[in-house]
């Protein structure tokens, strides 16, 4: 089984995997995964202050932060909200460590 695990770490956040829930192109699961992912760099790029660094490839992102503003933080807790909401709709495909 193919699976998206999500960890956190204490300088940022690493996505790895591919949810494997339909065939490339038709993975709802892995496109949402994708678009929060894109969705939380681009925002805090833009609507912050704060400095990020990230690594995207074909099943991984990594996202590398020090001391998040209140909105860098907000903006993440937005992504996690959205990543728990996909886990409790596809927990055989998306995993929080």
């Amino acid at each position: 089984m193919r699976l998206i695990e999500v960890s956190v770490r204490e300088d940022g956040v690493a996505i790895e995997g591919h949810a494997g829930y339909a065939e490339a192109g038709k993975d709802i699961v892995g496109a949402g995964v994708t678009a929060l992912t894109q969705t939380l760099i681009k925002s805090i790029e833009d609507l912050t202050s704060d400095k990020i660094r990230y690594d995207i490839m074909p099943g991984k992102a990594d996202i590398y932060f020090r001391n998040l503003s209140e909105a860098g933080k907000l903006l993440m807790d937005s992504f996690f909200l959205g990543i728990c909401q996909i886990v409790t709709d596809f927990p055989e495909y998306v995993k929080i460590l």
